[in-house]
Order: C-alpha cells, then structure tokens, then sequence
C-alpha cells in the first residue's frame, strides 16, 4: 500500500464522524500560477457518483480515523497523484441535498510535488477563476468559488 507522507498544514483539526445522510468531506483547491494568472485543478465526476458529471475540486471522504488534514492529504495522492507539502485552511461549509448533508473542509493547496492528473481516470484540467463560473459544479462547490473571490 502507497501512502503519502504527511503534510505541513497551519490548520489542525479533530477526527471527523460520518454517518450515511451526513458526509464529512476534505476538499483540495489545487492552485498554481502561470505568469500573472492562478489557475486550479478541477476534476469531473463519474456518471455515477452522486452529483455525476459535474466538475468539483478533489477530494474526498474524511475517514472515522482521520483528521479533515489527513484526509486531505490521503484524497489528494490517490485521486490526483500529487504529495501535499502545505495547504492552508480556507473555509468549512455545510450544504444539504435532498437525499444527504455534506460538510465540506476546505483547503487551499498551493505547495505540492507531482503532476494532478486524474488519477482514477476521471477528466481533469487547469482552469482559471474566471473559467470556474462556466463549469457546472455540485451546488455545495459553489460557495468555494465564491470563497476564492475574497
């Protein structure tokens, strides 16, 4: 089993519950900068994931055993393939859907090693923060973008 090396974080959080109607999510703003523009690694949702097809920024399910940083760091090497150096906490939302509630914890990861790509063969691309409002993201995702405006 390939783990990733835990990561440098400012934001130290607790161990995270999850129950089947109410997730707690690690999510990774990928960002670099390329001349004057910051760009931010986004995948697409398989068909048959819960929001399917829709772009989202990776990550995923926080473990019972796991701290939101741990997990994110966890996400972020098996669905993107990269090693998180440092991520700075960004902010926590919770959004509910008709048939589940999500807590999103949500990180900026500006320092890492290795290439994203889509790891688990999901469709992912760079894209700038004006490119984000085309993209169809899950309702609970949108209030990252907003988040990232400020």
């Amino acid at each position: 089993m390939n783990l990733a090396p835990v990561a440098l974080v400012k934001n130290t959080s607790s161990v995270m519950e999850n129950s089947p109607k109410h997730l707690q999510v690690a999510v990774g703003v990928v960002k670099r900068k390329t001349s004057q523009l910051d760009e931010f690694f986004v995948c697409r949702r398989q068909a048959h994931q819960h929001q399917g097809n829709k772009w989202e920024f990776p990550g995923g399910k926080i473990d019972g055993n796991e701290t939101p940083n741990e997990a994110l760091v966890r996400e972020l090497f098996e669905e993107i393939g990269i090693q998180v150096l440092d991520c700075q906490a960004l902010t926590n939302i919770t959004f509910s859907y008709p048939d589940k509630k999500v807590s999103l914890h949500v990180f900026v990861v500006d320092n890492f090693t290795g290439n994203p790509h889509g790891a688990e063969g999901q469709e992912s691309k760079w894209v700038s923060y004006e490119a984000l409002a085309a993209l169809n993201f899950p309702d609970a995702n949108k209030a990252i973008i907003e988040a990232l405006a400020n």
